[in-house]
């Protein structure tokens, strides 16, 4: 598996693309940066890609989609059902799976940040959008979000996951651009929280601290 990253937008945001090294079939994770940053990169690589995978529907995230949607026609939007905004759109549920090449990336959807937060699972990547940063969570604070919906969602589907997947978040907020989930549980704060009170009161301590 390759994968290729690419920051800018409009919060230091991140790009991610991706294959299985060995055939032409490509994904993009969120559509954060302009089409000209990864042109190169999709060129040089004989890539083509089949899949738009969207973490959210934040605009920050979806900016630059139209552009891609018109350079890729064939690609198809995966995003979390109920977003109908885009034609050739694949909606997605809780553990669908999307084929790139000859990888299986499995679809988790991870309400708290906003209620359509969908992280993307394959082989040991873990592409997390807003849901979680390197040393901490998503925000919840604004419209949608629920704290108690974000801890759930953390703690029952991503913490689980193996110590060894490797996060790739959706903004460059932290000292390194990734880290394993083992290392980051072992920084943050709000990821060692013992339960969901306890998480809820970390949060808020969090925001009072910003």
């Amino acid at each position: 598996m390759k994968i290729w990253t690419f920051e800018g937008g409009f919060d230091n945001n991140f790009t991610y693309l991706f294959s299985d090294g060995v055939s032409p079939d490509a994904a993009i994770v969120d559509a954060s940066v302009p089409l000209n940053s990864l042109k190169s990169t999709i060129e040089k690589n004989s890539l083509i890609p089949s899949k738009l995978l969207l973490t959210h529907t934040h605009f920050d995230h979806t900016a630059h989609l139209d552009e891609y949607i018109s350079a890729y026609p064939n690609a198809e939007v995966c995003a979390l059902d109920g977003s109908q905004r885009w034609l050739n759109k694949q909606s997605l549920s809780d553990g669908d799976t999307v084929q790139i090449g000859g990888l299986t990336v499995t679809a988790i959807h991870t309400p708290g940040h906003t209620q359509d937060s969908t992280c993307f699972h394959v082989q040991d990547a873990l592409f997390s959008g807003d849901t979680i940063f390197i040393g901490r969570t998503g925000r919840t604070i604004g419209a949608g979000s629920d704290t108690r919906q974000l801890y759930r969602s953390v703690s029952g589907k991503l913490l689980t996951l193996s110590g060894n997947t490797t996060i790739y978040s959706g903004h460059d907020y932290g000292p390194v651009q990734k880290i394993s989930m083992k290392e980051n549980i072992e920084m943050s704060p709000l990821l060692q929280a013992t339960d969901e009170d306890d998480f809820v009161r970390r949060m808020e301590e969090y925001e009072r601290s910003r």
